[in-house]
């Protein structure tokens, strides 16, 4: 199922026939997409082709299972690839997309694989950059593995000064008992919730709160969970009453250049963008850019930044309620909710102009207005770095079936 188009028609018969529509003055690239068994991925590869450029595909593929992306009529070749594992290790994975990347000549690989591959990706940029003059929209290594693992991410955000939901990373039962037995006296009212610090299906929709009604079904609860110096988790506060939302971003050398923001759901595809003009979304993105500018070498940061929200109503005042805003979790890869940019039209091209403006290499200067720009020897089209988000009002598909039914 793919999202809504204003012009599903013209741009499915596009598609069709392989039509594309090179903007005016911009050199074709060739473009590597990764991640093509997704919507994220095929929307990418979808909106490249459309506005004229080569799109070579890759995803993983096995026991005899094609990746159903491989047919789109948007990719000029296809290469499947084998999950990394203790059979074929990273270093193998790795190898394989470098190889892709000179086969190919490819300009600019846009990496939109799954959390399953986040270090590998990021390692695989690093080796690509090093041997080739490709570039990689993709975060290095140390910034991947520091805003995927929840832990980490916490101490982060709390490190630059950003609102985050109390949190503390335990690694038994006891640890969990301890500090349950210390908010108690402290805050009596207060209430948390366990996640798996590392990729855990079985456990990560599990919104149990603690502690209990009694300290013995407390105690029952974390004792049959698999916490362990090896199998870390992370206690958070729970925001009573929150509002949850994710966003996804595209940063090109440290400047939010794509923004969207949504209302979180339950099953993928089920998004609708925020106006931009609204508070919370105005909220998310000034998070978004802090978070980037208050980082190490924001500079050097091109990729997909991902946020998931908590809001929280806080005091009433003449104006009306005060809500407190609260990052909980950090995806440093693509979002599902890109496909709202699937639409063919303006904000299509300007996205795509966006990701082909990381070729550049150039340094970014901001004029006495404050406006911010990429220049570079590729910069031929003057790209500004306004922000860009999806058009007025658009939805997945699937959300609005749901909705109209």
């Amino acid at each position: 199922m793919t999202p809504s188009d204003p012009q599903p028609k013209e741009s499915a018969k596009k598609l069709r026939n392989g039509q594309q529509h090179a903007e005016q003055h911009e050199m074709p690239r060739r473009v590597l997409i990764t991640g093509l068994g997704m919507a994220k991925g095929l929307t990418l590869a979808r909106a490249f082709h459309l506005c004229g450029h080569r799109v070579i595909g890759a995803d993983f593929e096995g026991s005899g299972i094609p990746c159903p992306g491989r047919y789109s009529k948007a990719l000029s070749t296809f290469y499947p690839l084998e999950k990394p594992g203790s059979k074929d290790p990273a270093t193998t994975y790795i190898r394989r997309l470098a190889e892709i990347v000179e086969t190919e000549s490819i300009d600019l690989w846009v990496s939109c694989s799954g959390v399953a591959s986040a270090a590998e990706d990021a390692l695989a940029k690093e080796a690509i950059e090093r041997r080739t003059s490709c570039t990689c929209v993709q975060f290095d290594a140390q910034t991947t593995l520091r805003l995927h693992e929840k832990d980490s991410f916490m101490q982060e955000t709390r490190r630059l000064g950003l609102p985050i939901p109390q949190s503390h990373s335990v690694t038994s039962p006891d640890d969990i008992l301890k500090i349950l037995a210390s908010s108690i006296v402290s805050d009596p009212d207060r209430r948390f919730i366990l996640k798996p610090i590392g990729v855990d299906d079985a456990h990560r929709g599990d919104m149990t709160l603690l502690p209990c009604t009694s300290l013995a079904e407390t105690k029952a609860r974390v004792m049959r969970l698999p916490i362990s110096p090896a199998r870390p988790w992370i206690l958070q506060q729970f925001i009573p009453g929150g509002e949850e939302y994710c966003t996804h971003a595209l940063v090109i050398r440290g400047v939010v250049r794509c923004f969207v923001a949504c209302p979180s759901a339950e099953l993928l595809m089920h998004y609708s963008a925020l106006p931009t003009t609204c508070a919370l979304s105005r909220a998310m993105l000034a998070f978004t850019r802090e978070f980037v500018a208050r980082s190490p070498d924001p500079e050097t940061w091109t990729g997909h930044l991902s946020f998931d929200f908590m809001f929280e109503d806080g005091v009433a005042s003449e104006k009306g309620f005060e809500k407190r805003l609260y990052a909980i979790e950090c995806n440093p890869r693509a979002h599902t909710a890109v496909v709202l940019f699937n639409q063919y039209g303006p904000a299509m091209a300007a996205m795509v102009r966006a990701y082909i403006s990381a070729t550049s290499g150039g340094l970014v200067q901001e004029d006495s207005n404050g406006n911010r720009r990429h220049v570079g020897q590729n910069d031929d089209d003057g790209v500004q770095d306004s922000l860009i988000v999806p058009p007025v009002m658009t939805r997945c598909l699937w959300c609005y079936i749901v909705l109209a039914m």
